[in-house]
């Protein structure tokens, strides 16, 4: 009897998926792409006969939830042990990856969820809500992460201990490497305490999850900004360096004004409110920017007693870098956005700004019309930059725009056995990508550490919508976060969205389609004209009977997921 040499068994969710097709709902209405029903292709190729040219593989494909998360996180994995209620199981698989699932589920930008074939039936997997679910549930529970590996000898100085800086900690501390966090700050967080505004993520929820890190051993050291890294990296004796400083400085335009009003920018106000300063903007405030900065800062406005908050862009919305739902919000909350508009002078209280137009590159060109608003204060929300001023005393170090940091493929610099990451290097700046660099560049450093070169593994193939067999699955209608009324939110900075309940997190994770991964649904097993598969037990899938199977895909058109693929059948094989 032979069977295939592949055994792929996984040590987490697959006993724990649902068995569709038992109790189970297939589709009650029509998706994106018409009735999902399979159509039966009578004219292909099935393979039976006294010789067989194909024969059936199980597979484990790559879901695109997890190829598009920058934290690498297996989103699969852990949402199949919260469908089952293997809550800290769950939350355990996550922060493998990402030690801020509390964090992430409240400010990443879920690129998870864009990507999610569920979305081409009726709406995506709400991914976050049940990721900050875990993440809370974790922090009231006060649940340790998983053992770290056993002490390596070696020391490691991580130079700032924004994002980047923490997540690069927690994996090296988990690979067994003593770890020291320098920050000019007086504590952790970075721009996720600092520029990110209560609002959005609670100053608890951090605080619990950086704690959980400085339980591993992590040490701290804060109110130190580093001056001289060669000297304080002999000084410590530390074997390796991570400088992931953050882009911590607001950009500045050269913008003419007299006797102007009060002209700050957006990273120096949301860090004096982080600090729980309240700065007085006044009654009329216009933000100039376009991003998810500008953003927060005109909500940010309104929460301080401005009557009046609006954003000036000088290109459409279809142009602007802030995510949609960021602007969806700010908008139900009366902030006004006056599009195509820049700011050419400031007096007083009078801005002059000019109407633009795009043209057909998508850049926007002056109109040489002009109009005049009054504001008491103006903030520029027109990006960040890197003061890598420290580095340049550092021989080899190469430095690209906006004074960011140039590295290699394994997040070295051009001086040995110092490395960089998050905003400190050229990349999308935010929380998410920032914390999948730390990721990375923990696990290069441990490799140079040890003598050898950090490879990423190749990734599994893809599996896209049309790849899914979906008369069978969980048809679940799609949960929503609530959230405070508009008209209550400018009042303070208490959290805007509230989280999922335990009924809520598990039903939403039940709408997962397990893309290109085995849930023991039994389709195969009991779609099997001739008996030849084999089901191995809970969590061990199945395997093939080869000396049974007549190659006729009847299992292939069965499997929901695409975990199953028809493959030629090898040269000289056992029947």
């Amino acid at each position: 009897m032979a069977i295939d040499a592949k055994d792929p068994v996984r040590d987490h969710g697959a006993a724990s998926r649902p068995i569709a097709g038992r109790g189970v709902e297939g589709p009650s209405k029509m998706s994106k792409h018409g009735d999902m029903t399979s159509v039966i292709d009578l004219t292909r190729e099935k393979g039976t006969g006294p010789t067989r040219t194909r024969r059936p593989l199980y597979v484990d494909l790559l879901p695109p939830c997890r190829a598009a998360c920058p934290a690498g996180e297996d989103i699969q994995g852990w949402l199949a042990l919260a469908q089952a209620g293997n809550y800290r199981k769950a939350w355990e698989l996550l922060v493998r990856e990402n030690p801020f699932p509390a964090v992430h589920g409240r400010v990443c930008y879920h690129p998870c969820e864009s990507h999610c074939n569920r979305g081409d039936y009726d709406a995506p997997v709400s991914i976050h809500a049940i990721e900050r679910f875990l993440g809370d549930l974790a922090s009231a529970g006060g649940w340790p992460f998983p053992p770290a590996a056993e002490p390596s000898g070696k020391r490691v100085l991580v130079v700032g201990a924004g994002p980047c800086g923490l997540s690069a900690s927690y994996h090296l501390a988990r690979l067994g490497h003593a770890v020291e966090v320098h920050e000019a700050g007086p504590l952790a967080g970075g721009m996720m305490h600092f520029g990110i505004p209560a609002y959005r993520l609670p100053r608890e929820a951090l605080a619990k999850e950086v704690e959980r890190i400085e339980r591993m051993g992590v040490r701290f050291v804060f109110d130190h900004k580093v001056e001289e890294l060669l000297a304080e990296k002999a000084a410590g004796g530390f074997d390796a360096v991570l400088v992931a400083i953050g882009a911590q400085i607001g950009k500045h335009v050269d913008i003419p004004a007299r006797d102007a009003a009060r002209v700050l920018d957006a990273v120096s106000l949301l860090h004096q409110v982080g600090g729980e300063e309240r700065p007085l903007l006044g009654r009329r405030v216009v933000i100039y920017g376009g991003g998810n900065v500008a953003m927060d800062a005109a909500r940010t406005a309104k929460r301080l007693g401005a009557e009046e908050a609006l954003i000036v862009y000088r290109r459409d919305r279809a142009h602007m870098p802030a995510r949609a739902f960021e602007a969806d919000e700010a908008l139900s909350e009366g902030i006004r956005i006056r599009w195509l508009t820049t700011i050419k002078e400031i007096v007083g209280e009078e801005l002059t700004v000019e109407r633009m137009e795009l043209g057909s590159d998508g850049r926007p060109r002056p109109t040489g019309q002009y109009d005049t608003l009054r504001a008491d204060a103006v903030v520029l929300a027109i990006g960040q930059e890197t003061d890598s001023r420290f580095l340049r005393r550092v021989p080899g170090i190469v430095f690209g725009k906006d004074g960011a940091v140039i590295v290699d493929q394994n997040r070295m610099t051009g001086h040995p056995g110092i490395f960089a990451g998050g905003d400190a290097v050229p990349g999308d700046q935010t929380v998410t990508d920032a914390v999948g660099q730390g990721k990375k560049a923990a696990r290069s450093i441990d490799a140079w550490l040890r003598g050898s070169v950090y490879a990423e593994p190749a990734p599994p193939s893809g599996v896209s919508f049309p790849m899914l067999h979906l008369p069978v699955y969980r048809d679940v209608a799609p949960g929503h976060q609530p959230e405070r009324p508009p008209a209550e939110r400018t009042s303070g900075f208490a959290e805007v969205v509230a989280g999922l309940s335990e009924t809520e997190a598990r039903r939403e994770a039940e709408r997962c389609f397990s893309c290109g991964i085995c849930f023991e649904c039994d389709n195969c097993y009991a779609a099997c004209p001739e008996d030849a598969i084999l089901k191995l037990g809970p969590g061990k899938r199945y395997r093939f009977l080869y000396d049974r199977c007549t190659g006729c895909a009847v299992c292939f058109d069965q499997c929901p997921c695409h975990a199953i693929e028809m493959i030629p059948e090898p040269l000289g094989a056992e029947s």
